[in-house]
Protein backbone atom coordinates (compact mmCIF):
# COMPACT_ATOMS: atom_id res chain seq x y z
CA UNK A 1 0.00 0.00 0.00
CA UNK A 2 0.98 3.37 -0.99
CA UNK A 3 2.77 5.69 2.05
CA UNK A 4 -0.68 8.17 1.69
CA UNK A 5 1.21 10.94 3.82
CA UNK A 6 3.86 11.06 1.83
CA UNK A 7 1.72 11.93 -1.35
CA UNK A 8 1.02 14.70 0.29
CA UNK A 9 4.39 16.45 -0.75
CA UNK A 10 3.71 19.61 -2.24
CA UNK A 11 5.59 20.71 -5.78
CA UNK A 12 6.82 24.10 -3.58
CA UNK A 13 8.52 21.76 -0.53
CA UNK A 14 10.17 19.69 -3.49
CA UNK A 15 11.69 22.98 -5.18
CA UNK A 16 12.90 23.86 -1.36
CA UNK A 17 14.99 20.94 -2.00
CA UNK A 18 16.17 21.82 -5.36
CA UNK A 19 16.97 25.09 -5.39
CA UNK A 20 19.55 26.59 -3.68
CA UNK A 21 19.68 30.22 -1.07
CA UNK A 22 21.87 31.93 -4.09
CA UNK A 23 19.08 31.28 -6.48
CA UNK A 24 16.90 33.26 -4.73
CA UNK A 25 18.21 35.85 -2.22
CA UNK A 26 19.07 39.46 -2.78
CA UNK A 27 22.59 39.54 -3.74
CA UNK A 28 22.61 43.40 -3.49
CA UNK A 29 22.65 44.36 -0.19
CA UNK A 30 22.00 47.54 1.79
CA UNK A 31 24.23 47.70 4.83
CA UNK A 32 25.00 50.04 7.63
CA UNK A 33 28.10 50.98 9.98
CA UNK A 34 28.28 50.17 13.52
CA UNK A 35 28.88 54.25 14.12
CA UNK A 36 25.43 54.79 12.10
CA UNK A 37 22.88 56.43 13.96
CA UNK A 38 19.06 54.60 14.25
CA UNK A 39 17.84 58.16 12.78
CA UNK A 40 20.10 57.54 9.47
CA UNK A 41 19.10 53.84 9.89
CA UNK A 42 15.46 55.12 9.59
CA UNK A 43 16.12 56.65 6.53
CA UNK A 44 17.93 53.56 4.64
CA UNK A 45 14.70 51.76 5.43
CA UNK A 46 12.08 54.57 4.12
CA UNK A 47 14.43 54.94 0.91
CA UNK A 48 15.36 51.37 0.11
CA UNK A 49 11.58 49.88 1.41
CA UNK A 50 13.49 47.42 3.50
CA UNK A 51 12.54 46.40 6.89
CA UNK A 52 16.53 45.26 8.42
CA UNK A 53 20.21 45.41 7.01
CA UNK A 54 23.44 43.56 7.79
CA UNK A 55 25.99 45.79 10.10
CA UNK A 56 29.39 45.74 8.38
CA UNK A 57 32.62 46.66 9.80
CA UNK A 58 35.91 46.85 7.52
CA UNK A 59 34.59 44.41 5.91
CA UNK A 60 33.17 42.15 7.74
CA UNK A 61 29.38 41.30 9.02
CA UNK A 62 29.55 42.18 12.83
CA UNK A 63 25.22 42.11 13.28
CA UNK A 64 22.34 42.53 12.44
CA UNK A 65 19.43 45.45 12.89
CA UNK A 66 15.76 45.43 12.05
CA UNK A 67 12.98 47.18 11.84
CA UNK A 68 11.96 46.37 15.49
CA UNK A 69 14.69 47.49 17.05
CA UNK A 70 13.95 51.09 15.02
CA UNK A 71 10.59 50.43 16.68
CA UNK A 72 12.20 50.22 20.37
CA UNK A 73 14.67 53.17 19.78
CA UNK A 74 11.72 55.25 19.00
CA UNK A 75 9.50 54.32 21.74
CA UNK A 76 12.61 55.10 24.17
CA UNK A 77 13.52 58.31 21.99
CA UNK A 78 16.90 57.02 21.55
CA UNK A 79 17.37 58.03 17.57
CA UNK A 80 20.85 59.63 18.46
CA UNK A 81 21.85 55.93 19.77
CA UNK A 82 24.04 54.28 17.32
CA UNK A 83 23.66 51.38 15.41
CA UNK A 84 26.28 49.00 17.34
CA UNK A 85 24.17 49.98 20.32
CA UNK A 86 21.06 48.38 19.32
CA UNK A 87 22.35 45.68 16.72
CA UNK A 88 21.71 41.91 16.97
CA UNK A 89 25.44 40.86 17.04
CA UNK A 90 24.84 37.32 17.77
CA UNK A 91 23.99 36.57 13.69
CA UNK A 92 22.58 33.39 11.99
CA UNK A 93 23.82 32.81 8.53
CA UNK A 94 23.27 30.95 5.58
CA UNK A 95 25.96 29.70 2.70
CA UNK A 96 25.14 30.75 -0.86
CA UNK A 97 25.23 26.84 -2.06
CA UNK A 98 22.84 25.52 0.59
CA UNK A 99 19.37 24.05 -0.33
CA UNK A 100 16.71 26.46 0.06
CA UNK A 101 14.69 24.10 2.63
CA UNK A 102 17.55 24.87 5.29
CA UNK A 103 16.25 28.43 4.51
CA UNK A 104 12.92 27.42 5.21
CA UNK A 105 13.61 25.88 8.14
CA UNK A 106 15.16 28.46 9.70
CA UNK A 107 12.37 30.69 9.14
CA UNK A 108 9.90 28.90 10.56
CA UNK A 109 11.70 27.50 13.51
CA UNK A 110 13.26 30.95 14.66
CA UNK A 111 10.81 33.57 13.18
CA UNK A 112 13.65 35.63 11.48
CA UNK A 113 12.60 38.09 9.30
CA UNK A 114 15.80 38.03 7.44
CA UNK A 115 19.05 36.36 7.14
CA UNK A 116 22.56 36.96 5.76
CA UNK A 117 23.78 35.14 3.32
CA UNK A 118 28.04 34.41 3.23
CA UNK A 119 29.74 32.68 0.78
CA UNK A 120 32.55 29.52 2.15
CA UNK A 121 35.32 32.17 2.98
CA UNK A 122 32.30 33.92 5.14
CA UNK A 123 32.05 36.94 3.21
CA UNK A 124 28.71 38.71 2.67
CA UNK A 125 26.97 38.22 -0.65
CA UNK A 126 23.28 38.36 -0.36
CA UNK A 127 20.81 38.30 1.83
CA UNK A 128 17.40 36.06 1.96
CA UNK A 129 14.04 37.36 3.21
CA UNK A 130 10.21 35.73 3.27
CA UNK A 131 9.39 37.59 -0.02
CA UNK A 132 12.44 36.46 -1.64
CA UNK A 133 11.76 33.04 -1.45
CA UNK A 134 8.49 33.47 -2.63
CA UNK A 135 10.02 35.36 -5.85
CA UNK A 136 11.87 32.25 -6.24
CA UNK A 137 10.20 29.58 -6.22
CA UNK A 138 7.33 31.23 -8.51
CA UNK A 139 10.14 31.77 -11.54
CA UNK A 140 11.36 28.40 -10.70
CA UNK A 141 7.97 27.28 -11.55
CA UNK A 142 7.01 28.82 -14.42
CA UNK A 143 10.64 28.03 -15.50
CA UNK A 144 9.90 24.22 -15.19
CA UNK A 145 6.72 24.55 -16.41
CA UNK A 146 8.16 25.86 -19.83
CA UNK A 147 10.56 23.61 -20.14
CA UNK A 148 8.92 20.68 -19.31
CA UNK A 149 6.21 22.06 -22.19
CA UNK A 150 9.11 21.33 -24.67
CA UNK A 151 10.59 19.00 -23.80
CA UNK A 152 7.60 16.38 -22.95
CA UNK A 153 7.90 13.79 -25.34
CA UNK A 154 6.28 10.22 -26.09
CA UNK A 155 8.32 9.10 -23.23
CA UNK A 156 5.38 8.19 -20.97
CA UNK A 157 4.34 5.55 -23.46
CA UNK A 158 7.74 3.96 -23.45
CA UNK A 159 6.33 0.70 -21.33
CA UNK A 160 3.36 0.73 -23.68
CA UNK A 161 5.50 -0.03 -26.73
CA UNK A 162 7.77 -2.38 -25.26
CA UNK A 163 5.98 -5.91 -25.70
CA UNK A 164 7.38 -8.36 -22.95
CA UNK A 165 6.09 -10.14 -19.58
CA UNK A 166 8.13 -7.75 -17.70
CA UNK A 167 9.69 -4.66 -18.88
CA UNK A 168 12.35 -2.32 -16.31
CA UNK A 169 14.51 0.73 -16.96
CA UNK A 170 17.49 0.59 -14.89
CA UNK A 171 19.14 4.52 -14.61
CA UNK A 172 22.71 5.28 -13.16
CA UNK A 173 24.13 7.84 -11.17
CA UNK A 174 27.40 8.32 -9.86
CA UNK A 175 27.81 10.25 -6.47
CA UNK A 176 31.17 12.03 -5.87
CA UNK A 177 31.69 12.15 -2.11
CA UNK A 178 32.47 15.83 -0.01
CA UNK A 179 31.75 17.44 -3.83
CA UNK A 180 29.03 19.74 -2.35
CA UNK A 181 29.29 22.07 -4.92
CA UNK A 182 27.54 19.37 -6.99
CA UNK A 183 25.45 17.86 -4.67
CA UNK A 184 21.93 17.11 -5.54
CA UNK A 185 22.61 16.37 -9.28
CA UNK A 186 21.84 12.98 -9.17
CA UNK A 187 18.44 13.43 -7.61
CA UNK A 188 18.02 16.35 -9.77
CA UNK A 189 18.47 14.28 -13.24
CA UNK A 190 16.51 11.48 -12.03
CA UNK A 191 13.49 13.45 -11.15
CA UNK A 192 13.51 15.46 -14.68
CA UNK A 193 13.93 11.62 -16.50
CA UNK A 194 10.63 10.19 -13.85
CA UNK A 195 9.13 13.26 -15.08
CA UNK A 196 9.59 13.34 -18.87
CA UNK A 197 8.29 9.47 -18.61
CA UNK A 198 4.93 10.38 -17.60
CA UNK A 199 5.04 9.60 -13.83
CA UNK A 200 2.40 11.51 -11.26
CA UNK A 201 3.98 14.38 -9.77
CA UNK A 202 3.08 12.67 -6.05
CA UNK A 203 5.41 9.97 -6.77
CA UNK A 204 7.84 12.24 -8.61
CA UNK A 205 8.30 14.24 -5.21
CA UNK A 206 8.50 11.67 -2.86
CA UNK A 207 11.25 10.21 -5.00
CA UNK A 208 12.98 13.70 -5.41
CA UNK A 209 12.75 14.31 -1.68
CA UNK A 210 13.98 10.54 -0.56
CA UNK A 211 17.22 10.30 -3.14
CA UNK A 212 17.89 13.82 -2.60
CA UNK A 213 18.67 12.87 1.14
CA UNK A 214 20.40 9.82 0.22
CA UNK A 215 22.75 11.66 -1.77
CA UNK A 216 23.43 14.04 0.59
CA UNK A 217 24.04 11.06 3.28
CA UNK A 218 26.64 9.85 0.57
CA UNK A 219 28.26 13.47 -0.10
CA UNK A 220 28.53 14.02 3.51
CA UNK A 221 29.81 10.77 4.90
CA UNK A 222 31.52 8.35 2.15
CA UNK A 223 34.14 9.18 -0.56
CA UNK A 224 31.59 8.49 -3.14
CA UNK A 225 29.18 6.01 -4.78
CA UNK A 226 25.66 4.87 -6.78
CA UNK A 227 22.69 5.30 -7.53
CA UNK A 228 21.07 3.26 -9.72
CA UNK A 229 17.16 3.61 -9.93
CA UNK A 230 15.20 0.81 -11.49
CA UNK A 231 11.81 2.15 -13.04
CA UNK A 232 8.57 -0.38 -13.81
CA UNK A 233 5.22 0.41 -14.56
CA UNK A 234 4.05 0.19 -11.18
CA UNK A 235 7.44 1.19 -8.54
CA UNK A 236 10.61 2.67 -8.74
CA UNK A 237 12.94 0.58 -6.71
CA UNK A 238 15.89 2.71 -5.89
CA UNK A 239 19.56 1.68 -4.63
CA UNK A 240 22.12 3.68 -2.95
CA UNK A 241 25.82 2.36 -2.60
CA UNK A 242 28.59 3.33 -1.10
CA UNK A 243 32.02 2.75 0.02
CA UNK A 244 32.25 4.72 2.94
CA UNK A 245 33.00 4.48 6.72
CA UNK A 246 29.58 2.55 7.60
CA UNK A 247 27.03 3.07 10.37
CA UNK A 248 27.82 1.17 13.37
CA UNK A 249 24.49 1.15 14.75
CA UNK A 250 21.89 1.19 12.08
CA UNK A 251 19.02 1.15 14.42
CA UNK A 252 20.43 4.19 16.56
CA UNK A 253 21.17 6.44 13.36
CA UNK A 254 17.48 5.75 11.96
CA UNK A 255 16.49 8.25 15.40
CA UNK A 256 15.37 11.14 14.00
CA UNK A 257 17.80 14.33 14.94
CA UNK A 258 20.64 11.68 15.64
CA UNK A 259 24.28 12.31 13.87
CA UNK A 260 27.61 11.81 13.18
CA UNK A 261 28.44 14.43 10.92
CA UNK A 262 31.69 16.20 12.04
CA UNK A 263 31.26 20.11 12.97
CA UNK A 264 32.56 21.16 9.33
CA UNK A 265 29.71 19.57 7.88
CA UNK A 266 27.19 20.74 10.46
CA UNK A 267 28.93 24.65 9.96
CA UNK A 268 27.74 23.94 6.40
CA UNK A 269 24.22 23.88 7.43
CA UNK A 270 24.28 19.79 6.46
CA UNK A 271 24.10 16.69 9.11
CA UNK A 272 20.88 17.57 11.12
CA UNK A 273 20.27 13.66 11.48
CA UNK A 274 16.62 13.74 9.51
CA UNK A 275 18.10 12.35 6.14
CA UNK A 276 16.84 8.78 6.80
CA UNK A 277 13.94 9.78 9.00
CA UNK A 278 12.44 11.80 5.90
CA UNK A 279 13.27 8.85 3.47
CA UNK A 280 11.59 6.69 5.33
CA UNK A 281 8.58 8.60 5.71
CA UNK A 282 8.78 9.39 1.64
CA UNK A 283 8.77 5.68 0.43
CA UNK A 284 6.95 2.77 1.11
CA UNK A 285 9.83 0.22 1.44
CA UNK A 286 13.17 0.97 2.95
CA UNK A 287 16.11 -1.12 3.85
CA UNK A 288 19.47 -0.16 5.23
CA UNK A 289 22.42 -2.49 5.69
CA UNK A 290 25.78 -1.04 6.88
CA UNK A 291 29.39 -2.60 7.76
CA UNK A 292 31.75 -0.46 9.33
CA UNK A 293 35.20 -0.01 7.25
CA UNK A 294 33.34 -1.36 4.18
CA UNK A 295 30.05 0.27 3.47
CA UNK A 296 26.61 1.33 3.05
CA UNK A 297 23.54 -0.14 0.84
CA UNK A 298 20.52 1.85 1.01
CA UNK A 299 17.38 0.38 -0.96
CA UNK A 300 13.86 2.15 -0.79
CA UNK A 301 10.62 1.44 -2.95
CA UNK A 302 8.05 3.32 -4.01
CA UNK A 303 4.97 1.84 -5.78
CA UNK A 304 2.61 3.78 -8.53
CA UNK A 305 -1.00 2.71 -7.96
CA UNK A 306 -3.59 3.36 -10.34
CA UNK A 307 -4.58 6.78 -8.63
CA UNK A 308 -0.69 7.81 -9.27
Amino acid sequence: MANRQAQEITKLQELTYELTIGQVMTADVITVAPGDTMAQFREILRAHRISGTPVMEDGELVGIVSIEDLIEALAAGELDATVGETMSRQVQTLCVDEPLVHAVDLFARFKFGRLPVVDREEHLVGIITHGDIVRGLLRRLEVDYRAEEIHRYRASHIFEDIVADEAALVIGYRIIGKDFGRAGEASSSLKTTLRRLGFGPGIVRRIAIATYEAEMNVVIYADGGELVAEVRPDRICVVLLDKGPGIPDVEMAMQPGYSTAPDWVRDMGFGAGMGLANIKSCTDKMKLESAVGVGTRLEFIIYVDEES
